[in-house]
């Protein structure tokens, strides 16, 4: 709501959070049009169909104003090369660019990145303190000061302002500071597992 107005379209991946999982809440709550799009094997959106389902300024269309990625679909890590193409490409057609990062720490862990270049490209980002990071609860959106300032506005006007929220803001400090390299004893438990299962007739 932060990116599109009312009447706007946002362009999503079918299998993504944000159009599977959130009960229409972009088109419920913010009237913005969701176009679903169907993903690459490695996740991704190719750039065609995204070309294709750009909308022309036409008032009989919903304005297309935003392309909104999930780093992370069903275990796949989208490539940084294809994340550094989809990005100029929607900002070549006047879009702007949102990453769904809710797992953005064991991508940064996994592939050995930069924080900076795991999200290089993106108008806002936002991630999740809790999966993986051990904190009760929060997440984290960010961007440039007004669109913050704008999902501040949105956030309250949802209901979601918090008082007291500095005790779940001290958790997520510690997560940040204590757990994101951590991560990788997960990837090697997690490698373990399934190679146990897998020699299971």
């Amino acid at each position: 709501m932060a990116h599109c107005g009312r009447g706007d379209e946002f362009l999503v991946g079918q299998e993504a959070h944000t159009y599977k999982y959130e009960q229409g809440g972009a088109a419920v709550l913010g009237s913005i049009q969701p176009q679903p799009l169907e993903h690459e094997p490695h996740g991704g959106i190719a750039l065609e169909r995204i070309a294709a389902a750009i909308k022309s300024d036409d008032y009989h269309f919903a304005r297309t104003r935003l392309l909104a990625l999930e780093n992370t679909i069903g275990g796949r890590v989208l490539p940084i090369d294809y994340l550094q193409q989809v990005t100029e490409f929607a900002h070549s057609r006047g879009l702007a660019t949102h990453l769904d990062g809710a797992r953005i720490f064991n991508v940064i862990v996994k592939l050995s990145l930069d924080e900076c270049a795991a999200v290089a490209g993106f108008d806002s980002v936002s991630m999740c303190l809790s999966k993986g990071l051990g904190a009760p609860a929060g997440s984290i959106l960010m961007g440039s000061r007004a669109l913050i300032a704008d999902a501040r506005r949105w956030r309250k006007a949802l209901g979601g302002g918090m008082r007291q929220a500095g005790v779940l803001a001290a958790a997520g400090l510690y997560a940040l500071e204590h757990h994101v390299q951590r991560l990788a004893e997960d990837h090697a438990n997690a490698e373990h597992l399934a190679a146990g299962l897998r020699e299971v007739d």
